[in-house]
C-alpha cells in the first residue's frame, strides 16, 4: 500500500503542496484533481521522488521510500510529454525499462511483446514512432511503463494532449487494462469527467492542501465545502436559511417559504443543476422566467431568473424554449447540500 503523511513542499515563501496525507488503495485508481497551480503535479513528483518533500515521507507497503532515488522506486510513469525515442521501434521503446533493470534480451522480448498485446497495439511493434499517430504514442507510452509490472502507476495528464474523441476512447481502454492488470495508480488531471469516470477514488486539492476524499459520486453529491461544490461540477449556490429543527432548507426564490421562524440558522445551499425539475404548476416548489436556452445535445441547458436568482437546469427535455417563457420547477429537497454562513 502507498501512504504519504504530512507531505510538504515550498518554493521560497509559496507553499505548492502542505499537509498532505492519503492511504491509497491497492489495485485501485485513484484521480487527484484541482484547478491549475493546485500543487497536484508537486505531489505526484513527490510521490515518485522527482522532487524531494520539505517536511513529510512517502511509504510503500510499510517501508518509508522518501530518500530513495526514483529509478529504484519500483513505479511506472507516463506523463503529457511521453518522452519516447523516435528513432527506435515500438519494440524496443517498451523494451527500454527493462533493458535498464537488466533483464534477458529473451525476456525483453517476450514481456514486451506481451505488453503490446495487452495495449493491443502488438501489430505496431516493428513501427517507429514517427510512424504512427498521437493517440497510439499514448498506448506505447503506456505499454513501456507497464512492461516493468510496476509496483505502482504514475500518471500525469497523459491524455491532455488528444483530442475529446480519443480521450473518451482512451480512458475506456485504460480502465479495461489497469482492471486487468490490478495496478494501484495514481492519476493527475484538470479535466473533472476523466477524474470522475477513471477514479475508484478521487483528491480534491486546492491551494496544495486535500480539500476532499472518496468516491466520485459522493464528492459530487455531497461535496464537503464550498470549494468543492463550486469546483466539481455545475452547481447553484445561494445564501439561504435552514431550519434547525426540522432541517428544512428555505429556498430564497420560493414563494412559499412565510417569514423565517426564529429557530431559522443562515446558510450557503448549492442544487446541482439536474436536481432541478420542469413541472406543472401545482407541482411546483417556484416559478422562473427562462433567461437562455443552451442545446447540449443530450441535455437542453436553461438559464432561469427566480426573483433575484440566476439559476441553471438541465432537462432531458430538448425542445427549445422561447426566452421570456414562464417556467414552473420542483427541487429534488433530498439533493440539496449546505454549509454554514
Amino acid at each position: 500500500m502507498l501512504e504519504v503523511r504530512s507531505l510538504e513542499k515550498r518554493y521560497g515563501a509559496q507553499h505548492a503542496v502542505r499537509d498532505f496525507s492519503h492511504r491509497f488503495a491497492d489495485g485501485k485508481i485513484t484521480t487527484i484533481l484541482g484547478p491549475s497551480g493546485s500543487g497536484k503535479s508537486t505531489a505526484l513528483a513527490l510521490i515518485a521522488g522527482l522532487k524531494q518533500p520539505d517536511r513529510g515521507t512517502v511509504h510503500l507497503d510499510g517501508r518509508d521510500i522518501t530518500a530513495v532515488p526514483p529509478e529504484r522506486r519500483d513505479f511506472g510513469m507516463v506523463f503529457q510529454n511521453y518522452s519516447l525515442f523516435p528513432h527506435l521501434s515500438v519494440q524496443k521503446n517498451v523494451e527500454f525499462g527493462l533493458r535498464v533493470r537488466g533483464a534477458a534480451a529473451v525476456e525483453r522480448s517476450a514481456r514486451a511483446r506481451e505488453t503490446l498485446a495487452l495495449t493491443r497495439i502488438d501489430h505496431l511493434a516493428e513501427r517507429r514512432i514517427t510512424e504512427i499517430s498521437g493517440g497510439e504514442q499514448q498506448r506505447v507510452a503506456m505499454a513501456r511503463a507497464l512492461a516493468i509490472r510496476p509496483a505502482l502507476l504514475l500518471m500525469d495528464e497523459p491524455l491532455s494532449a488528444l483530442d475529446a474523441k480519443l480521450r473518451e476512447e482512451l480512458r475506456a481502454e485504460l480502465l479495461r487494462l489497469l482492471g486487468e492488470l490490478g495496478i494501484t495508480t495514481v492519476y493527475v488531471t484538470h479535466d473533472q469527467t476523466e477524474a470522475m469516470s477513471l477514479g475508484h477514488e478521487m483528491i480534491i486539492v486546492n491551494e496544495g492542501r486535500i480539500e476532499q476524499t472518496g468516491a466520485p459520486i459522493d464528492l459530487y453529491q455531497r461535496p464537503a465545502n464550498l470549494f468543492v461544490a463550486n469546483f466539481l461540477g455545475d452547481s447553484n449556490v445561494f445564501a439561504a436559511e435552514a431550519d434547525n429543527r426540522t432541517g428544512q432548507v428555505r429556498l430564497p426564490f420560493a414563494s412559499a417559504n412565510g417569514s423565517s421562524p426564529d429557530s431559522a440558522l443562515k446558510c450557503w445551499a448549492m442544487i446541482r443543476p439536474e436536481a432541478l425539475e420542469l413541472v406543472r404548476q401545482e407541482e411546483a416548489d417556484f416559478s422562473a422566467i427562462v433567461e437562455s436556452s443552451t442545446f447540449l445535445g443530450n441535455r437542453l441547458r436553461l438559464c432561469l431568473r427566480a426573483g433575484d436568482e440566476t439559476l441553471i437546469v438541465d432537462t432531458a427535455n430538448r425542445t427549445p424554449i422561447a426566452l421570456q417563457t414562464p417556467v414552473f420547477v420542483r427541487v429534488k429537497k433530498e439533493e440539496i447540500s449546505t454549509w454554514p454562513r
